[in-house]
């Protein structure tokens, strides 16, 4: 399946009340889970904005709001994965995104 024949299928799933879960979206393009996600990840690359919370499942935005609420879900998802990954390093996540520290003079 490509990214154009995803979106066709996505055209279908417009606004957070027509999401459709990732197992379903799956069997419905007849791929797996994993080759779905990689796909959506390359389209959103692009820029496309397929929106997505395990509450409503994957949808193209429709408002403003929808694409902010997914982006928020993103970004609390990504900050997450970073304490773990600085907590695992006994290290501050400052340290670990490579901030600069001042001297306290």
């Amino acid at each position: 399946m490509t990214g154009a024949e995803l979106l066709n299928v996505m055209a279908r799933h417009q606004g957070r009340e027509r999401g459709i879960h990732a197992v379903d979206l799956a069997r419905l393009c007849q791929i797996p889970e994993r080759a779905l996600r990689t796909l959506i990840s390359a389209l959103r690359e692009e820029g496309i904005a397929i929106c997505a919370t395990p509450e409503t499942g994957y949808y193209l935005a429709v408002t403003p709001e929808e694409l902010q609420e997914s982006c928020r879900f993103l970004h609390e998802r990504a900050m997450k994965s970073l304490v773990l990954a600085s907590r695992m390093q006994k290290i501050s996540l400052p340290e670990l995104l490579g901030q600069l520290k001042l001297n306290q003079a």
